[in-house]
């Protein structure tokens, strides 16, 4: 995915539900993001969703494949969160930590990330409120070596990370 491709992808982002999202910090190295959404489920509803449902609600324009890829989270130590087309197949992230219902834990660098030498460390942390729904945080930290500067696109990221977590809040709220 080009770096145009995220820029029309912010376009998208308005027929999705939006999440509060922010640069945590950024330097030459790297960067922390985070953006949450609370949602009218419960923290295990939530979790299910995010590992066994992600086919159903990842924004398919973020997919090496389009249209035809399909996603899957094995939700244990060392699983994959991967994508598949016919004989193609990619693994986004790696499964970290499992705590169902309280956080999922990854690593590795989503879309353009993987080729530019960047990797990290991605967080979907769960938490009760008090109305019985969920607060979802997307918590991302990636560093590494690249030649191109990264504050040309750390805002870019933070936003299709809100459209995914977004995609993620939308698909929870269908009845």
């Amino acid at each position: 995915m080009t770096e145009r491709a995220l820029l029309l992808a912010l376009l998208w982002l308005a027929a999705v539900r939006p999440a509060a999202a922010e640069v945590l910090d950024q330097t030459g190295a790297g960067f922390t993001l985070s953006n949450t959404v609370t949602v009218a489920v419960s923290p295990q509803q939530a979790f299910d969703a995010l590992v066994d449902a992600v086919d159903q609600w990842w924004p398919k324009d973020h997919s090496w494949w389009g249209q035809e890829g399909r996603f899957r989270i094995e939700a244990r130590a060392g699983g994959c969160f991967c994508e598949r087309s016919g004989q193609r197949e990619a693994q986004h992230m790696r499964v970290i930590f499992v705590d169902p219902g309280k956080l999922l834990r990854l690593e590795g660098g989503l879309g353009p990330l993987q080729g530019m030498g960047l990797s990290g460390v991605m967080d979907w942390r769960l938490a009760a409120t008090d109305d019985g729904g969920t607060t979802i945080t997307l918590w991302y930290r990636a560093g590494g070596y690249t030649p191109e500067p990264l504050g040309d696109f750390v805002a870019i990221v933070d936003q299709v990370q809100a459209q995914q977590l977004g995609a993620l809040a939308s698909h929870l709220d269908k009845p």
